[in-house]
C-alpha cells in the first residue's frame, strides 16, 4: 500500500469545526473563528488558538502571519476533506464498500429529490465510464 505522505492527517470532531467556520468565512483570525464558534456553543478563545496552532502543525491550516493578527487558511478544500473522511469511512465502518455506506446514509437520514437526483446523476456518470 502507498505511503501518502502528502495527504494531512484526518481532522478530529473539533478541528472540523474550525474547518468548517473556515470554509465558510474564508480566511479568518482566530478572534473570528472564536466568535463563530460561540454563536453556537461556549468556547474559550485560548482552545480555539490552541487548536489552530495544531492544526497548523499537522498540515491542516496555514497560517499567514504578515499582519499584527494572524489569518489562518483551510489548506485543503471543503470537497477534499470530505472525500477523505468518506473514504476513510468506507474503510474504517463499510468494509471498504461504497455501497454499503450510500445505502445506510440514504436510510440514516431522508434524502430530498434534488438530492436524490445529484445521485442518480453521479450513478449514471459512474455507470457510464464518464467519471
Amino acid at each position: 500500500m502507498p505511503m501518502l505522505n502528502d495527504r494531512p492527517p484526518r481532522p478530529t470532531d473539533a478541528e472540523l469545526e474550525i474547518l468548517t467556520v473556515i470554509w465558510s468565512r474564508g480566511a479568518s483570525t482566530v478572534r473570528e473563528i472564536h466568535e463563530t464558534i460561540q454563536e453556537r456553543r461556549p468556547t474559550q478563545y485560548t482552545t480555539v488558538l490552541k487548536m489552530l496552532q495544531i492544526m497548523t502543525e499537522k498540515g491542516l491550516v496555514l497560517r499567514d502571519d504578515s499582519e499584527r493578527a494572524h489569518r489562518y487558511a483551510a489548506k485543503q478544500r471543503k470537497e477534499a476533506t470530505q472525500t477523505q473522511l468518506a473514504s476513510d469511512l468506507i474503510e474504517r465502518a463499510f468494509g471498504g464498500s461504497a455501497a454499503s455506506l450510500m445505502l445506510g446514509a440514504l436510510a440514516a437520514k431522508k434524502s430530498s429529490k434534488r438530492e436524490l437526483a445529484e445521485m442518480r446523476k453521479l450513478l449514471d456518470e459512474m455507470e457510464g465510464g464518464k467519471k
